[in-house]
């Protein structure tokens, strides 16, 4: 049996009791990175046995682990944070677990960005996610499509992204450039840790902040507009 648990985006308090108690009970932990999964593991005095599987995981690894479920082993996937599947390799073992005709069983709870609209006072009821932007290669045609796609639309939609320490400053000026200076926007720094930012109102707002305080532009984001 995979189960498939959400752990905190980063407090290590916003995790369920099921999700613990799963945790506990399981004969191994699949993970992205063995490192940041003790910090949670040890807090919580889960002591399993880790798998190792990320993004440059190869396909002897996973035909491991689908092998381990075939026999019977119940194994736990998580994520460095959130929810297994939204940004992480785990889509890749979910579907080939599925095929494998291995029962699943999700323990939900959070993901960055839902958090990130929980707070962000835009329309919660349309958007569309979109993880990080391409870095070179259709990030125009990408830009051009969602500014067609927000003047079609008779309803708002919020549109979600994630962005680097590295690429949030163009991000914000691309935003601007394509949607207006005017456009509104949200933007979630190091969302549930101890020096979370949030910023919101115009474009140029947000940018002259990230702008004239460089100490800020650090860690993670959610970008939202």
């Amino acid at each position: 049996m995979l189960y498939i648990v959400a752990t905190p985006i980063w407090n290590l308090w916003d995790i369920t009791y099921r999700a613990v108690e799963t945790l506990k009970q399981v004969d191994s932990i699949a993970c992205e990175d063995t490192r940041t999964s003790w910090v949670l593991l040890n807090h919580y005095e889960i002591s399993k046995p880790l798998i190792s599987f990320h993004a440059h995981s190869g396909k002897s690894k996973l035909d491991k682990i689908i092998e381990q479920l075939k026999e019977g082993q119940n194994i736990a996937l998580i994520s460095d944070a959130g929810t297994p599947g939204i940004s992480d390799p785990g889509y890749v073992l979910i579907k080939e677990a599925i095929l494998a005709w291995v029962e699943i069983v999700p323990i939900p709870w959070v993901t960055a960005f839902t958090t990130a609209l929980m707070w962000s006072w835009m329309q919660m009821n349309h958007f569309l996610y979109l993880w990080f932007l391409p870095v070179k290669k259709w990030r125009q045609t990408l830009f051009t499509a969602l500014v067609e796609r927000k003047s079609n639309k008779k309803t708002d939609e919020t549109v979600v992204i994630y962005e680097s320490v590295h690429r949030i400053i163009k991000t914000l000026k691309e935003i601007e450039k394509y949607f207006g200076e005017d456009h509104h926007i949200v933007v979630w720094r190091e969302l549930t840790k101890k020096f979370e930012d949030f910023q919101r109102g115009t474009i140029t707002e947000v940018l002259d902040y990230f702008e004239n305080t460089p100490g800020k532009v650090k860690g993670e984001f959610v970008v939202m507009f």
